[in-house]
């Protein structure tokens, strides 16, 4: 299911959105990984996905799995139940397991979409699962996706969208501190961390 997905999704965004798309090599070719991306439309998650050619996990809200039918259409596709901050105790443990096993896992550090098509602060829950894992972080930043598909649009619009993935950060210094920082500085470390991942994907020019 993920396979026709994937395809069906390149296809898409291919002929209605005309996607261009950039630094995809970026990720890991092994082992596993994080996308940290900018998040402004309901095509986000497919977008980044098509364009990644290795599988990947997706997060999804948890009220999402309550429908019997959709929520196992998002259990086969990969989806990964969480809160809107990604950070619950449940959903925190999956994530790391599935990194732990070498997957791909794609966060939207805004944590919802953007209201303005602007990007936005990142939450500390993401620092959090970053911290935690072992796991290099991708910054990726999605462009037009806000005016193909934004908040104030019921139907998708053909505009052209791109995507550019960039060169990993690893936050190994990060994650050194954290072993005997105190509890307030874990805290300051995780949306220090948030902070930097957003710098990175601020900084990624349009394909």
């Amino acid at each position: 299911m993920y396979t026709v997905g994937w395809r069906l999704s390149r296809l898409v965004f291919a002929l209605y959105f005309r996607v261009r798309s950039a630094g995809a090599d970026n990720v890991p070719a092994h082992g596993p990984f994080i996308l940290a991306s900018n998040h402004a439309s309901f095509a986000d998650p497919p977008l980044v996905g098509s364009e990644c050619l290795r599988p990947i996990s997706y997060l999804a809200r948890e009220t999402l799995f309550s429908n019997p039918v959709f929520g196992h259409v998002l259990r086969r596709v990969g989806c990964v139940p969480v809160d809107r901050d990604g950070a619950s105790g449940k959903g925190l443990k999956t994530i790391l397991e599935r990194l732990l096993e070498g997957d791909g896992i794609i966060l939207f550090p805004e944590g919802t979409r953007s209201t303005d098509g602007q990007l936005q602060k990142g939450r500390a829950g993401v620092g959090l699962i970053v911290l935690k894992s072992q796991a290099p972080v991708v910054p990726v930043r999605v462009f037009g996706t806000f005016e193909a598909f934004g908040r104030r649009h019921s139907v998708p619009r053909p505009r052209p969208v791109a995507v550019r993935f960039g060169p990993p950060l690893h936050f190994q210094a990060a994650r050194e501190e954290m072993a005997n920082a105190s509890r307030p500085r874990i805290k300051e470390l995780y949306q220090e961390v948030a902070d930097q991942i957003m710098e990175a994907v601020a900084d990624l020019p349009r394909p």
